[in-house]
């Protein structure tokens, strides 16, 4: 981008000014993959010829580089992000002048540094190759079902609306690609929480099983929003299939509609399949702020929990432990004082 800019600040930017697209990431560069993975699966004789399962096993070998290298990031980005909790205690014991610790401040300090910059590097190279794998896995489906739908036969057109081949390109083709961001959950998450196990369990001990079991305790508390979330989009996506069928049939014998002025009677037939729709859409926005609430309250949850067991239990909560300095500060405000005269 920035020779682009360097360009656009000396003049306007004309369209030989911009770059082309990459041939592996345009239709005519990644359709012919996809469509030869693709029929590939159909034509391997077992069960129908398209399934779910199917079509994911050719989106996966058409993008099967960026799930590789993705992993690759996710996992020293991982990786990365615990050697600080891990190794915070020891800089602390530096800092509070520990003879163990005595020659390693300055290894400590580059350990912090070249990990953050590991961290950073690998998480926004990730991130791009997650993306750039969504927008290829989008646009093979876009790609797949137009051409689909241009040689449908009669029999087929009428089992099959327009509203739902266009909200088959515009949702679901969409979310699919978004799953990128997720597909790596799979694994990424029993690596975090066995990590992060292995870090609470050799600092603070038994009370490390609180955390687990907090840690259990929000999963499970997961489970009915997602529940609901799937069912309310499942009739989210049927309202709108249905509204958009009747939107279609009116504008395609809109002048019969003014012929007879049956406008407004189609109107408000619109605006009730729409507020259908809209009450589906609450309900899921409603479900989707639950999930949300308890994900980013889970840290806070398993904080409380895990340092509860530790008072509990009696294990001493210093300062490398939980970067909580507030007991040695009051302990220093409540030294004796020169006399005020």
């Amino acid at each position: 981008m920035g020779p682009l800019l360097a360009v656009g600040y000396k003049k306007a930017l004309g369209l030989d000014d911009v770059p082309d697209l990459d041939h592996a990431d345009s239709v005519a560069g990644l359709l012919p993959s996809f469509k030869t993975n693709l029929e590939a699966q159909a034509g391997d004789g077992s069960g129908p010829k398209f399934t779910a399962f199917k079509l994911t096993k050719a989106l996966v070998r058409t993008v099967w580089w960026h799930i590789a290298v993705t992993a690759l990031y996710a996992l020293i980005y991982n990786l990365a992000t615990y050697v600080g909790p891990y190794l915070i205690d020891s800089l602390v014991q530096y800092l509070n002048g520990d003879e163990r610790y005595a020659s390693k401040g300055k290894l400590l300090v580059v350990t912090f540094i070249v990990a953050k910059v590991f961290e950073c590097l690998s998480q926004r190279h990730w991130f791009f190759r997650l993306q750039q794998a969504g927008i290829r896995a989008r646009s093979a489906l876009v790609s797949v079902v137009y051409q689909k739908g241009l040689s449908l036969s009669s029999t087929s057109r009428q089992s099959r609306t327009s509203g739902e081949m266009i909200n088959i390109i515009s949702v679901d083709a969409d979310r699919v690609g978004l799953f990128s961001w997720y597909m790596h959950d799979l694994w990424l998450v029993p690596l975090q929480v066995g990590m992060a196990l292995f870090i609470l369990y050799s600092t603070l001990g038994v009370a490390s099983l609180a955390a687990l079991g907090a840690t259990i305790v929000v999963m499970l508390a997961n489970v009915p929003p997602m529940k609901m979330q799937e069912k309310f989009q499942q009739k989210l996506m049927d309202c709108k299939d249905v509204r958009m069928k009747a939107t279609s049939e009116i504008l395609r014998n809109m002048r019969i509609l003014k012929l007879q002025g049956w406008e407004m009677k189609f109107l408000s037939k619109i605006i009730d399949l729409r507020t259908t729709e809209t009450s589906w859409l609450k309900k899921y926005l409603y479900t989707s702020t639950a999930a949300t609430f308890v994900f980013w309250g889970a840290p806070t949850f398993v904080a409380v929990v895990t340092f509860g067991a530790c008072m509990l239990l009696g294990i001493p909560l210093e300062s490398g432990k939980t970067k909580v300095s507030l007991d040695r500060i009051a302990s220093f405000l409540c030294l004796e004082e020169l006399p005020t005269d």
